[in-house]
């Protein structure tokens, strides 16, 4: 089966194949989110370093998926990549599935009439089989290797996904994160202020 959908004007179509020994779930999900391009944003979170400081206290702030100490933000992007929204500063070890949790992502997405693409890291986020909200894609296991069309699914995700990384390229081009420290209630009005000098900047 081909899906086809039209995107934003001058953009490329979102072409998705599938067969029929794959989930419905995520393919499902990744043809309803072609139909409604531009409804649709991107999430994904970063840990931003920190300056190190000694002490238990800090031991919170080590992430050890990047073997750094820092502190973790989550982020939504439009299709493009602009920035939209920064969470707040948490512990650098926090999962990026705790803090959508504590934001209460799902809800929001859902009051604003939104889907959002993910990496597999917020899978399990969404457990609506029918009609998810936030879409991630599969993910092989020992006891089972992902189909052709399982795979197909997965680039055609980390393409649509591709911007969140420029939009997180973009704000971490500010050298006074370098001084970044450990205090999140700083770290945050920081980032929010750079969100918007950010966009100030690539709008220009």
């Amino acid at each position: 089966m081909i899906w086809s959908s039209a995107s934003a004007p001058g953009a490329a179509p979102i072409v998705v194949i599938g067969n029929a020994g794959d989930s419905a779930t995520s393919v499902e999900g990744v043809r309803k989110m072609a139909d409604k391009l531009g409804e649709v944003v991107l999430i994904d979170g970063t840990l931003i370093p920190t300056q190190r400081r000694l002490g238990r206290e800090n031991r919170k702030n080590y992430s050890g998926k990047h073997r750094t100490h820092g502190l973790h933000f989550l982020t939504l992007t439009d299709e493009k990549g602009q920035l939209i929204w920064i969470s707040a500063a948490r512990p650098g070890r926090t999962h990026d599935n705790t803090s959508a949790r504590r934001d209460h992502i799902l809800a929001h997405l859902r009051a604003a009439g939104l889907g959002a693409l993910a990496d597999l890291g917020f899978r399990g986020l969404d457990n609506d089989v029918r009609d998810p909200l936030v879409v991630t894609g599969f993910t092989a296991t020992r006891a089972h290797k992902l189909t052709p069309g399982q795979k197909t699914v997965n680039r055609v995700l980390a393409v649509g996904r591709a911007p969140v990384e420029h939009g997180f390229a973009h704000i971490k081009n500010w050298r006074t994160l370098t001084k970044l420290r450990t205090d999140p209630a700083r770290a945050t009005h920081l980032l929010r202020g750079l969100l918007v000098l950010t966009n100030l900047e690539v709008n220009r």
